[in-house]
């Protein structure tokens, strides 16, 4: 017996080959993606402003502070 271990400990043997499978590529739902990125466009459909409460902002600086201050400088 095992110190500190009042539980026999056993051997569960040989493990069957097939316990672990490896799971092939899901089928993809839907239309498959487009490859030629020449036929690809991008529409921008924001408002020329878009409205953010302060909520947010504290929000995004208690998350991101320390980041945007490596990237922008403290602005202080």
């Amino acid at each position: 017996m095992l110190a500190g271990c009042p539980v026999p400990r056993f051997s569960l043997g040989v493990l069957p080959d097939d316990l672990y499978i490896t799971p092939e590529p899901w089928p993809r739902i839907g239309r498959p993606p487009k490859h030629d990125l020449s036929a690809w466009s991008v529409t921008d459909d924001w408002p020329e402003r878009v409205p953010v409460t302060q909520a947010a902002v504290d929000v995004f600086e208690a998350w991101f502070g320390d980041l945007f201050e490596e990237l922008f400088g403290s602005g202080r």
